[in-house]
């Protein structure tokens, strides 16, 4: 998808749908986070048309965004949710999405959260260790319940994407080796409490080819054929998520061809498919708006200061990732190199540097593209500097979906011992 298909020019001023950003500045101050309603339905809309030929589960990666709006509006098209904590179930089933339609991943489980889930009712959980599979036996049996459970496998697959976000090789922390896989599932298939039903990959995140998924999926479809030969019943996979979006000039498959892959790769196993896409949901559906605080002029460059910084994306700074910055009014066409930084106090507190963009004064806006996935779940009030509000646009509407707060909501969450 094409940010700037939800985010157009109207008269040389960015637009979010069909609302103008300046008008939302005016009303929310800067900076603030701006999503696309539209863009996120389309987006889910289009897993939905790719898969519709398989037996598909489609299961939103809440950390990508939490946002209670954003939330709300893939449950109310059919969407479950791939979880990673207690926090993101219960943020999940206060969106309206069913409990059987939550997968439980996350590489560190802890008892309390396991109890929460089981309780819940959920679909699977995706078992990352032997240590795991034994606590959730022992708190199921203790519970008088079952869990439904999948070993997330770790087929030691090249995901050729960042190093940060490869889940998949053999030297990663994630999952159980696939040439352990076996032997696992024969201690799961013997401890009470517990009922297997499926395998799960996940090779790792922004991926832009096919040819890691088509890998890891056939030895994945080998591996589900050796278990039923052991008696497992499996009729679960769950293929995690991963295909990437366009940040700078990326040429991402399309859903249809990931689809085709996995049908290709899968669908002679008779299985239901769990597909956890989250960045390709909400990354190109939401944008950052900054205001421009000053240009500095240094010994060898121009410095376009925003009055966003690392602590609202952390992904310039985190992992060098580009991101397309625009200015919101291009009726100056005379365009400027300028590194393009933030306040924080910190060197890598830059956005982008000796980056072409329409020559810019003090006050006026600059959008970041492609924020919606791993933008504001991800900031932070280093620096004691406010969280970015969210705002959410629909048309010709918008609401804030997140306020910004206050600096006394801020400060007064700490609290002073009575000996200090």
């Amino acid at each position: 998808m094409n940010t700037q298909q939800y985010f157009p020019y109207v008269n040389n001023k960015m637009f979010a749908e069909n609302v103008a950003l300046n008008d939302i500045a005016m009303q929310v101050g800067t900076p603030f986070y701006c999503y696309s309603n539209t863009a996120i339905g389309q987006n889910y809309h289009g897993y939905q048309q790719a898969f519709v030929d398989q037996d598909a589960l489609i299961c939103y990666a809440v950390k990508a965004n939490g946002n209670q709006a954003v939330l709300s509006t893939l449950a109310k098209l059919g969407s479950g949710a791939d979880v990673v904590s207690e926090g993101e179930i219960r943020r999940a089933r206060a969106a309206g999405i069913p409990a059987n339609k939550i997968v439980y991943s996350g590489v560190a489980k802890i008892a309390s959260e396991i109890e929460y889930a089981l309780r819940e009712g959920i679909f699977q959980f995706n078992v990352e260790s032997e240590p795991e599979l034994e606590l959730i036996s022992q708190i199921a049996t203790r519970l008088n319940t079952i869990a439904a459970i999948a070993f997330r496998i770790n087929p030691d697959v090249c995901a050729n994407t960042h190093a940060k976000i490869s889940t998949g090789k053999s030297e990663n922390k994630f999952g159980v080796p696939i040439s352990k896989a076996r032997l696992v599932y024969k201690q799961a298939a013997a401890l009470p409490g517990i009922k297997v039903q499926g395998v799960d990959v996940h090779i790792g995140s922004q991926l832009t080819q096919l040819a890691p998924f088509e890998e890891a999926y056939k030895r994945i479809a080998q591996l589900v054929l050796e278990l039923r030969e052991d008696g497992h019943s499996i009729n679960v996979v769950d293929i995690g998520g991963g295909l990437g979006i366009t940040y700078d000039a990326e040429n991402i498959p399309s859903k249809q061809a990931y689809a085709n892959v996995a049908k290709n790769q899968l669908g002679k196993l008779d299985c239901k498919i769990v597909i956890e896409p989250g960045r390709s949901l909400l990354g190109n559906a939401g944008i950052l708006v900054s205001s421009v605080v000053l240009i500095k002029t240094g010994e060898e460059r121009q410095f376009l200061m925003l009055d966003a910084g690392m602590n609202d994306l952390i992904r310039p700074s985190m992992y060098d990732a580009h991101h397309d910055i625009l200015a919101v009014d291009v009726s100056n066409t005379e365009l400027k190199t300028y590194d393009i930084v933030g306040p924080v106090c910190e060197t890598g507190d830059t956005f982008a540097k000796a980056r072409k963009v329409n020559e810019s004064k003090s006050g006026d806006l600059i959008a970041v593209m492609s924020c919606g996935a791993y933008g504001a779940v991800m900031a932070s009030t280093y620096n004691t500097r406010m969280l970015a509000p969210e705002v959410m646009v629909k048309d010709k509407e918008f609401a804030v979906i997140r306020q910004r707060p206050s600096y006394e909501e801020v400060i007064n969450s700490d609290s002073v011992p009575s000996w200090v």
